[in-house]
């Protein structure tokens, strides 16, 4: 009784940046699209809260420089990206090393990675001593081989690391000839960053992917928090492609049933949601395992007091809950008000039963600083924050599940926004070649379905 209120070539389920990116994509081919979004808002796991003034992301994803989706994706073009201060800080032994900063400067291709000890003692000690700490990367001779071996890597082309025999992170680095003390010293505090896996469970060809991005480039954040690189791309598509509030209950190859407008017929479906909901509405998907990430936002009135400056601080000795954290506002300060600093803190697994409590204690000795007078702003829990990349892991997952029926987004290739926005490249592709060129039909207005 009820004609479908809207048609497009293809529907898009999921309004976060692989399905909006998929948007943009077919729009610029002559496709019309509607990308129909269950939450009142687009973005999905990329979102950003607003709480007095402050931008508080609720995963922290990193961004790459070198990420060439940031680039090449429509829509993205207004993206400014923050970059953090060169390399990391490593926190070992109470005091603070600088790593994976291109030495004179220069280029990270190439460049043999310098590690130096900050003047910075441990708690009740004098910021005049003497550094005797070791290096957290062991001797010059392991500096310099990591340093050669992350300057290759930058120069790798991607389909020969991914051609290279696959293991669990941990142990590809161990038969590598990688010493302990380096691993554990620097890859492991930096990869439970990059990929949130402290355990190195990853795959390896996706651990070499992500140490090829921080060498090849600078980590970076978006200006003014996670949720604009959705809001930019959502914006710039036409007016009424997307949908929000509109929750998807079946698929087919030819049309989306929707619970609020019945149903939306088209040529093509593309599921663009996080694995799970996508396995709800297709049984028989992949569902992977998932990383559990809690990030923790503090302020405080006393700026000065926090010497990191722009630097990402990670925590070489795993001696408390945070892996990794940053004064954020100098990184990006339109994240807080003026006067202010925004502490952002990131937990990896199950986080303590009173978090906010071990998350001060541990800030404390990773800052040098009391943090009794902090203010706590929000704690932010995401049981499903990552797809799981245990070997073997298919970074190219197919997309095209059957003729009118594709998939994207983080969970069909690597777990990273460049992933995420690669996945909705290659099934776009997919779409065109099977759709051929061109539009078939003018998109309608989405009204709600007749009572």
């Amino acid at each position: 009784m009820h004609e479908p209120a809207y048609q497009a070539d293809v529907v898009i389920v999921g309004a976060g940046i692989a399905g909006l990116s998929a948007a943009h994509r077919l729009n610029s081919a002559g496709v019309t699209t509607a990308v129909l979004e269950a939450a009142p808002y687009v973005g999905g796991r990329m979102s950003t809260e607003k709480v007095d003034g402050f931008r508080l992301d609720r995963i922290g994803q990193l961004l790459s420089t070198s990420y060439p989706e940031l680039r090449l994706t429509p829509g993205l073009d207004a993206l400014v990206l923050r970059r953090f201060a060169p390399g990391v800080l490593l926190h070992r032994d109470g005091r603070r090393h600088r790593a994976g900063a291109p030495a004179g400067g220069g280029s990270a291709r190439g460049a043999l990675y310098a590690v130096r000890a900050l003047a910075s003692a441990p708690r009740g000690g004098s910021a005049a001593s003497p550094v005797r700490a070791t290096a957290p990367m062991g001797g010059a001779v392991d500096q310099a081989r990591l340093g050669a071996a992350l300057g290759r890597l930058a120069g790798t082309p991607v389909e020969r690391i991914l051609a290279r025999p696959e293991l669990p992170a941990a142990r590809a680095l161990t038969e590598r000839g990688v010493s302990t003390r380096t691993i554990d010293g620097f890859l492991r505090p930096l990869l439970a960053a990059l990929l949130c896996d402290p355990e190195l469970t990853t795959s390896s060809r996706c651990a070499d992917l992500a140490l090829r991005s921080f060498a090849s480039g600078r980590l970076c954040v978006p200006e003014g928090g996670a949720d604009v690189l959705p809001e930019l791309l959502a914006r710039a598509l036409p007016p009424g492609t997307v949908h929000t509030g509109v929750r998807a209950t079946s698929v087919s190859t030819t049309s989306v049933r929707t619970a609020e407008h019945g149903e939306v017929r088209c040529r093509a479906v593309l599921l663009a949601t996080d694995a799970r909901a996508a396995a709800e509405l297709l049984p028989g998907l992949r569902v992977p395992d998932f990383h559990e990430v809690t990030v923790v936002h503090h302020t405080t009135d006393e700026p000065a007091t926090l010497t990191t400056g722009a630097s990402l601080l990670l925590d070489a000795d795993r001696s408390g809950p945070v892996s990794h954290t940053c004064v954020v506002s100098n990184v990006d300060p339109s994240r807080a008000p003026q006067g202010r600093a925004l502490v952002s803190s990131t937990v990896l697994g199950t986080p303590p039963a009173d978090i906010d409590t071990a998350v001060r204690m541990h800030l404390a000795r990773l800052y040098g600083t009391s943090t009794r007078r902090w203010e706590t702003l929000a704690v932010h829990h995401t049981p499903e924050a990552l797809p799981a990349m245990r070997p073997p892991h298919d970074l190219r997952r197919p997309v095209r599940l059957l003729a009118g029926l594709y998939a994207c987004g983080d969970h069909r290739d690597t777990s990273t926004v460049q992933g995420a926005l690669h996945s909705a490249h290659r099934a776009t592709a997919a779409i065109l070649a099977d759709l051929g060129a061109g539009s078939m039909h003018s998109a309608e207005t989405m009204q709600p379905r007749a009572a």
